[in-house]
Order: structure tokens, then sequence, then C-alpha cells
């Protein structure tokens, strides 16, 4: 009797072959995204870094826009273009002052750790910190100078706001190189976080509480509060830092190969310092020729577009050393495969943020007050050049690892040149949309030159459409 109830009782809906079969799907899903990620392989290791660096920049990038809405708010349009404008520059020489030592760390501590020469390792580690902050207090010097040399040419607003900025470099030549080693031992948060999150959280505390409490929120204060901010995230990141290599690299002699450093991070500097000109010049020449509400609206649409320019950073700064890596052990194989698959992580993604932020971007304009909706047709000419940019992966940091440093800076030199003669000639006939387009037209030349120089210099296809990652006869 108890079989015939048993074979009559209904079956369980959870035992169905239907149910059983879903589970099965979902549970090879989640293994299989599992194994993507996780799986022990460089292609792993790539996404992992990647997306670690990514969601830093995107949470930087929401940061970063509520802090310039609310700056914009606070500060009026006319103080908050003052601000961008003095801030610029410390972005603009701040990016330089290391001499490209943060970068070259992806070129050097791979290199010394392959061929076992720890005594350089150990004294890379500390003497390009040291070089960092000598060469950045000696330019802040000189730039404080300089400022007093054009006082008398400068509108008096700014004059202090130039002044103070002149007091980030010595931390952020610190910095620049901290990162760079952070990330040469895969430690994307140690490396990217205290730049591009928590500067910006102080940055709007001390702003914030200077507002609440009726104080002046003018450029000066807002300089004033990004050097606080800095200064200290930066002495943080170095305390953990310091923790960090004393438990990765044994205590030991040190050797300091000081001029063949220099000599390695030179050309390297020379791609940054282009790069950074031809990023920053647009805001510059602006100043010149426009006023400072109009600077303000230009860099509100630029600064919504940021996510896309923040994918391109999230590949490229996060897995150069892997290009140096198998540069270094000859495995040409694996160096393409990796190429393919950091093109496919920078394009596709910067696709669809761009179709997002293009659709949103009205609403997200008005956020930072009526009048910048006007910038928002400038959105789809910066646009082109962001994607132009992003179709070749991070191919400037290939070049500069493989050797073709100089070939990368003549590059980003002539990019540079075309920005800065499109911007002078357009922006006094077409206004904000002329440092737009100049911009966008500069971006494209970079591409399609980097472009030709890897195929034709390394034999490696770096576009996102063909075929990718295909290895070539060397030229």
């Amino acid at each position: 009797m108890a079989s015939i109830d048993s074979e009559r009782a209904p079956r369980s809906p959870w035992r169905t072959p239907l149910s059983l079969s879903r589970r099965a799907d979902l549970g090879g899903a989640i293994a299989r995204v599992r194994a993507l990620f996780a799986d022990g392989s460089d292609s792993s290791l790539a996404r992992r870094l990647a997306g670690a660096a990514f969601l830093i920049r995107v949470i930087s990038a929401l940061i970063a826009f509520l802090s310039q809405i609310l700056l914009a708010r606070w500060m009026g349009r006319f103080q908050f273009g003052i601000y961008i404008y003095a801030w610029t520059w410390v972005l603009l020489i701040g990016g330089m002052v290391d001499l490209g030592l943060g970068s070259a760390a992806q070129r050097f501590i791979p290199e010394y750790t392959e061929h076992n020469r720890w005594a350089l390792l150990r004294g890379y580690l500390r003497g390009s910190r040291w070089l960092a902050i000598i060469i950045a207090t000696a330019i802040a010097g000189f730039g404080a100078l300089f400022v007093a040399a054009l006082a008398p040419h400068l509108d008096d607003a700014t004059i202090v706001p130039l002044y103070l900025c002149c007091a980030a470099l010595p931390m952020f030549g610190l910095g620049q190189v901290q990162s760079g080693i952070a990330r040469s031992y895969n430690w994307v948060n140690l490396g990217l976080t205290p730049v591009y999150v928590q500067r910006q959280l102080v940055l709007l505390l001390l702003v914030g509480l200077a507002y609440a409490f009726g104080l002046p929120t003018d450029a000066t204060t807002a300089t004033l509060a990004g050097i606080v901010a800095l200064w200290s995230v930066t002495i943080g990141q170095l305390v953990v830092l310091n923790r960090r290599l004393s438990t990765a690299v044994e205590s030991g002699p040190k050797a300091y190969a000081v001029r063949a450093w220099l000599a390695t991070s030179a050309p390297i500097f020379m791609v940054e310092a282009f790069y950074l000109l031809l990023t920053y010049s647009d805001v510059i020449v602006l100043q010149q020729f426009r006023p400072s509400d109009e600077v303000a609206i230009y860099y509100a649409a630029a600064k919504t577009l940021s996510l896309v320019a923040f994918i391109y950073f999230s590949v490229a700064q996060t897995i150069a050393h892997k290009f140096a890596e198998y540069h270094v052990t000859g495995d040409r194989k694996r160096l393409t495969e990796f190429l393919r698959l950091s093109i496919r992580l920078t394009f596709w993604p910067s696709l669809a943020s761009i179709l997002v932020l293009l659709a949103l971007g009205e609403p997200l304009l008005h956020l930072f007050g009526r009048g910048f909706v006007a910038g928002y047709y400038l959105m789809f000419i910066i646009a082109v050049g962001l994607l132009a940019r992003a179709s070749v992966g991070p191919a400037e940091r290939l070049l500069n690892m493989l050797g073709e440093r100089r070939s990368c800076a003549l590059v980003y030199a002539g990019s540079f040149a075309i920005n800065i003669a499109l911007c002078v000639g357009l922006i006094p006939w077409l206004g904000i949309a002329g440092a737009a387009i100049a911009n966008a037209v500069a971006l494209v030349f970079e591409s399609t030159s980097l472009f030709f120089l890897a195929k034709y210099r390394l034999g490696l296809h770096c576009l996102i459409f063909g075929a990718a990652g295909r290895t070539e006869a060397r030229s």
C-alpha cells in the first residue's frame, strides 16, 4: 500500500527534469564566469586587473562627477572656471614631474625580477621615489618663480591659486611613482584608489565644510583643499606601500642605476608629456581666448564623457607590465594573444559607455546648472576622438614597453602640434566648439599613427577590426 501511495504521490517540482536542466545550466554559467576571471591564466588575470581598475575608475568618475557638480554650484561658473584652469596646470605638470619613472616601474620591476637582479630592484623601489620628490620640488620652485614673473600679466583671481598649485607638485611626483610600483605588483587598489577615489573624497569634504560654515568657496579655497587632499592620501599610500613591499621583497643591499633609469624613462616621459599636453591644452588655450564661464561649460561636457577615457586607462595602466614581461621572456604568442584581449577589453566597454552617456547627456549636464546644458553638442564631437583611441586599445603602452618609445613620442608630439594649431585657429572662430573639434582631430591622428607604428615596427595589429593581434613579419 505504501508503495502504491508513493507511486501516486506527485513529484516534487524541484526535481523535474526541466528544473534540473535549468539548475545545471545556471551552474555551468556560474562555472564559466568563474573560470573567465579565476582560472589562473594570464587572460583571467588581465580581466581581474582591468575589471578592478575599471571599477575604481567608475567609482572615481561618479565621485568626480558629483564633486564637479557641487563645486560648480558652490563656487559659481566664474570661480569654478578659474579653479579648473589652475588645477589643470597641476594635472599637466604633475603628470610629468616624475620624468616617466612611474611608468618605467612597469618595465624595470618585471625585468629585475625575471633576471634575479634583487639589488637593483631594491634600489629602484627606493631611489625612484626619492628622485621623483627631488625633481618635483625643483620644478615647483621654478614654477613659483615663473608665476611671480608673469604676475603683472595674469588675472588677479588666478595668481594665488597658481602659487598654491606649486605646492602640490612634490607629492604628485611621489604619487606617480608609487602608483607605478603598486601596479607592477598587481596591487591595483593601492595604485589607483588613493589617486582617483580618496583624494576626490577628501577634496569634496573640505570644500563642503567650508561651504557649510560660510567660508569663501572660491578658487583659492578649492585649490588649497586639493593640495591638502593630495598630501594626505599620498603619505597614506606611502605607508601602506612600504609595508607591502617589506613582505614582497627581501631586505638586502641596494644598487642604484640612476643613469640607466633616466635613460629609459626619458622617452617614456616624452610620450607622457606630449600626451598630457594633448589632454589639457584645450582647456589652457580656451582660457586665453574665452571667458571662464565658457571654459566651465566645455569642462563639464568633457568631464561627463570622462568615464569612456577611464576604461582606456583601466586597461592600459594595469597590464602594461605584462607586455614587458612577455617581451623579456620572448613569448611572442602570448604577447599577441594578450594584446588582442586588451584591445577588446578597451573598445567594447568604451563604445557602450559612449552610447549611454550621449543618450543621458542633457540631464547630466543640467545637474551642473542651467547654463551648462549649452555644451551638450560638444559631447558628440569629443566622443569621436575617444572612440578612435579606444579602437587601438593600449597601443601606446605596448610600444613603450617594447622599445618604440621615441617613435611613440613623435606621434604624440605630432598630435599635440595638431591640437594646438587647431585650437588657436578654431577657438577664436568657433568658440568652445573649436576646442572640441581640435581635440577630436588630434585623437584620430594619434590613434591612426599608433596603429601603423605598431603594424610596421612591431608586426602587431592594434585595431579592434580586422585580424586583431595577428603577428606579421617585423619590418
